[in-house]
């Protein structure tokens, strides 16, 4: 290939969710919506859990950072969304298309090892509960919840670097509507074969490591459910674990989709639909699920409402 087909470019153009202009007013609309909810649903957990003291444990300390996650994860990508679809121009400088890419990736990689963490959690509040307060106390809980965040941002900055290593073709149109890893390294014009490996090990680490510790984690729970006596415990580990199995297969369904299955012969419109679902819906969700049936939630709230 000729170095004339070579550049450096200045801009990334994104082709966006749709081109039809009713249909881009009515998913402002709702992703709008969304967004709010989102925003007030993850906001609402951790004025929760740190308003009402009966909330200070370790589950919740890291369902708070789940919902910070959240809230950083939907701002990265939302709000040029919606500018995207109200103004319909998707053009996306190189630095800001690279730093959303980097915002989305880190908080991304921060999630799935958050919920690695928060399965072992729940592994040793069912398995051990005698060991539990002095296992997770407050600093070891401080400390996997710093190994989750500095993780994950260290890892997005190697695959976000290795990504804009390369040179671009002279044709900067990404059929997306978010900076993605997978659709800006399409447009390198040299061989990214190396580059697509060494960002599929560290999607392997930061997806397939958390995810074999939460198979590890439930299976030694389903284990010790299953030598329970009592109805009412054994209805309680359940409910305990159920609100989280519910967000990882969200999370890693949609994720494993997307990073770690072969790319051919997935169209550019099923990339998309996915992408919308966890990187809009899945932030909404998971403060519903976390909160609708839990009951020491819904106590909470009622003391905090009392006060």
């Amino acid at each position: 290939m000729g170095a004339g087909n070579f550049t450096s470019p200045t801009e990334f153009i994104l082709v966006g969710l749709s081109s039809d202009r009713d249909t881009q007013i009515l998913l402002f609309v709702l992703i709008f919506l969304m967004y709010i909810f989102t925003l007030v649903g993850n906001l609402g957990v951790i004025v929760l859990v740190r308003a009402d003291s009966h909330l200070h444990t370790p589950m919740y300390f890291f369902l708070s950072n789940l919902s910070s996650v959240e809230i950083g994860f939907v701002t990265s990508t939302v709000p040029q969304m919606l500018n995207h679809l109200l103004t319909g121009h998707g053009e996306l400088s190189l630095i800001r298309c690279a730093l959303q890419m980097y915002m989305t990736s880190s908080l991304g990689s921060v999630e799935a090892i958050l919920l690695g963490v928060m399965a072992y959690d729940r592994y040793v509040a069912i398995c051990r509960p005698l060991e539990y307060a002095t296992e997770m106390g407050r600093w070891f809980q401080l400390q996997l919840a710093s190994a989750c965040w500095v993780g994950g941002f260290i890892i997005a900055a190697i695959c976000v670097s290795i990504t804009f290593w390369h040179p671009f073709c002279s044709s900067c149109c990404i059929n997306h509507f978010v900076c993605e890893i997978p659709m800006v390294l399409k447009l390198a014009c040299d061989d990214t074969r190396i580059t697509g490996y060494i960002i599929v090990m560290f999607a392997g680490i930061v997806i397939l490591g958390p995810f074999s510790i939460i198979l590890a984690s439930y299976g030694l729970i389903l284990f010790s459910m299953l030598q329970l006596q009592s109805v009412a415990r054994l209805r309680k580990a359940f409910f305990t674990c159920s609100s989280h199995l519910a967000v990882v297969t969200l999370f890693y369904g949609t994720i494993i989709f997307v990073y770690i299955r072969p790319q051919s012969g997935t169209s550019p419109e099923n990339e998309k639909q996915m992408a919308v679902f966890y990187l809009v819906v899945t932030p909404l969700l998971n403060p519903l699920i976390y909160t609708l049936r839990n009951k020491d939630v819904h106590e909470a709230i009622s003391r905090v409402l009392r006060r």
